[in-house]
């Protein structure tokens, strides 16, 4: 009897056993199932891998990356490039192609110096401008001369090509020009005037004529010089022999 007993108090044993397992287990079941539901809600953990294509390469859909337009900004906040220049290389005198104003004939004081020994003919002079202003400024090519006074005169040819370089006059300075008045031999044929004085008009950076007239007395101890058409010219020059060099050719 002890042992039929013992084996019915061991059969109701291991039934409540199981039955006691049976509910941790459904116990366990439950919270797991409520811990999925609430991870579920929050969304992935922030330590989950990332599952984002690699920067540059091709996403897993196939699209590229999109790649920025070059701009035209420098960076500077300005959306190109800005005007530096103040046009013509920043001259103020109508084109000479420097920083100074053209000269005017009224800011220029004149004065002619014969080139020839006593007792020769007349031929060759030089001409002398001087700065009175302070403020440096540009002569260019050659003056438009005339031998006689009055717009009407016929003007004297350039000596070949005058030079384009600008000549740059300093405040108080002085520019030369050569000058050959008359090429008719003693005896000779050609028809020749006298003159008492030359006339010059300046011509502006652009090659136009400016406003004002120089004028040019003779030296003292001539009233008149013979002038004739082969007088000649030479552009402006900032000292005495490039003005007279070619002049004295002649």
């Amino acid at each position: 009897m002890n042992s039929t007993t013992f084996r019915a108090r061991s059969g109701r044993r291991g039934l409540r056993g199981a039955a006691l397992g049976a509910a941790v287990v459904a116990a366990l079941l439950t919270t797991t199932a409520c811990q999925g539901d609430d991870t579920g809600a929050a969304g992935p953990s922030a330590t989950a891998p990332s599952t984002a294509a690699p920067s540059g390469s091709a996403s897993a859909g196939g699209s590229t990356p999109t790649t920025a337009s070059p701009s035209n900004d420098s960076g500077t906040g300005t959306a190109g490039p800005t005007a530096t220049g103040t046009g013509d290389g920043g001259e103020t005198g109508g084109g000479n192609g420097t920083r100074y104003a053209d000269c005017e004939a009224d800011g220029l004081s004149t004065a002619v110096e014969l080139q020839d020994p006593a007792g020769e003919t007349p031929r060759h002079f030089l001409l002398t401008v001087t700065n009175g202003s302070k403020t440096p400024c540009v002569l260019n090519e050659a003056p438009i001369l005339r031998l006689k006074a009055g717009n009407d005169a016929p003007i004297v040819e350039t000596l070949g090509e005058p030079d384009t370089e600008p000549v740059v006059v300093e405040g108080g300075g002085k520019a030369y020009a050569g000058l050959y008045v008359f090429g008719n031999d003693e005896g000779g044929e050609a028809e020749y005037d006298q003159s008492d004085r030359f006339t010059a008009t300046l011509v502006a950076g652009e090659g136009t004529e400016l406003r004002g007239t120089l004028v040019f007395d003779l030296p003292d101890g001539l009233d008149t010089v013979s002038v004739d058409d082969a007088a000649r010219v030479n552009g402006w020059a900032g000292t005495e022999g490039l003005a007279m060099r070619p002049i004295t050719q002649l």
